[in-house]
């Protein structure tokens, strides 16, 4: 079986050997096996297990649950109830950020707009309640209108 060296991941991963070695010290890299110089050695099976550490770990999981979860990966079969709950967990919170996230970039579109409008017009007041410094809420109407043309 092939095996790669930290440099060889890191590069066809994009993480830093720095980060790699980081990740085996807390415990996330349990299945890599050092040679006879102590240098870690990744085979082909253990090149799965670094595209879930990356991809967990770019989902905003804390160290300490994916090494919680490696765990359970090398523990094998017995543990498959674990990894599917836990999945299902990281699943629906990631779903939940991305629902936040829209909607702050719905926020951000509709002050774009408003900013490009009021740029347009050589002022903001256009925006405002007669007497006011409200935006009237007939404009974030438009704008919902035109994004949905």
């Amino acid at each position: 079986m092939k095996k790669f060296l930290i440099g060889e991941i890191s590069e066809r991963y994009g993480i830093s050997q720095d980060t790699l070695r980081y990740y085996d010290k807390a415990g996330l890299l349990p299945f890599v096996k050092k040679n006879s110089a102590g240098r870690r050695e990744f085979t082909e099976d253990d090149l799965g297990y670094i595209e879930v550490i990356d991809c967990l770990k770019r989902s905003g999981i804390a160290v300490k649950e994916i090494a919680k979860f490696m765990d359970w990966c090398v523990a094998g079969d017995p543990t498959l109830p674990q990894r599917y709950a836990f999945m299902t967990e990281q699943e629906a919170a990631l779903e939940q950020k991305i629902h936040e996230l829209q909607a702050q970039l719905d926020f951000l579109r509709w002050k774009k707009w408003y900013y490009q409008t009021a740029n347009e017009a050589g002022t903001e007041t256009i925006f405002f309640k007669a007497g006011t410094r409200q935006v009237d809420a007939k404009w974030h109407q438009k704008y919902l209108a035109t994004t949905r043309e």
